[in-house]
């Protein structure tokens, strides 16, 4: 790798910028200086040295954020702000992606990579990782919801969704929790509208056995804990 695409990647800032950092003869790959942005380092296994610090190469990013409404989960759009524009630079010049997708108006828990590999196997629908969201609706659910999701719900374009699990968050039976293994476009939503409910507020709030951290505001994020990464590796089997 290019020792001014790692910097960069690194987040000491844009190419420019690392062009500046280098020409001052402040990095060091195994003792030797580095001058010249094309020369070529391997950070696995060389000790690159910033102005006296040792950088620490991570090759992927695993982040859990609290998504917060009116943003899309996607990498870029020319009209609405997309989640990448919440990150911070060092996280955003890692080119991570959502792993799956909330819609525009749904909150909570989405985990952003850039480890194709990881978010493959998290959203392949051979997997069926179980997703689960609160809710709140228009009108209570029965027992006949229940039992009709449990068994798999009609959709209006004729498709019958897996096995859901719904039941009352607490007392009020318009506050539920639902479980579902897929992610098919507006699914919650469309899943009440086949039952003649509608969603009034949506937050995903756990992936996996992985749960969304309480201490995260909406719009906040954090590095996923090593425990978490393989949580949901376990989850998914590794492929």
């Amino acid at each position: 790798m290019r020792i001014d695409k790692l910097l960069a990647n690194s987040g000491y800032g844009s190419r420019k910028e690392v062009k500046k950092l280098l020409k001052q003869g402040v990095v060091k790959a195994n003792g030797t200086i580095l001058k010249s942005g094309a020369a070529h380092v391997d950070p696995e296994t060389m000790e690159i040295m910033i102005q006296g610090e040792r950088l620490v190469y991570k090759k992927y990013v695993y982040l859990m954020m609290n998504k917060p409404q009116g943003v899309i989960s996607a990498t870029e759009d020319n009209v609405h702000r997309t989640v990448i524009d919440l990150l911070e630079s060092e996280d955003a010049v890692r080119s991570p992606f959502p792993v799956g997708r909330l819609d525009k108006d749904t909150v909570g828990l989405l985990l952003l990579t850039n480890d194709g590999k990881f978010a493959h196997t998290l959203t392949s629908p051979k997997k069926e990782v179980p997703k689960t969201y609160e809710a709140l609706l228009s009108k209570g659910i029965t027992a006949e919801d229940i039992e009709v999701f449990s068994k798999g719900i009609m959709l209006d374009d004729g498709y019958v969704t897996k096995p859901a699990r719904l039941r009352k968050k607490e007392e009020d039976a318009a506050e539920i929790l639902l479980t579902i293994t897929e992610g098919k476009f507006h699914q919650v939503k469309r899943m009440f509208e086949a039952r003649g409910n509608k969603v009034l507020f949506l937050k995903r709030v756990q992936v996996g056995n992985v749960r969304i951290d309480d201490d995260l505001k909406r719009g906040e994020y954090r590095d996923l804990t090593e425990e978490e990464i393989e949580m949901l590796w376990e989850e998914a089997g590794r492929e």
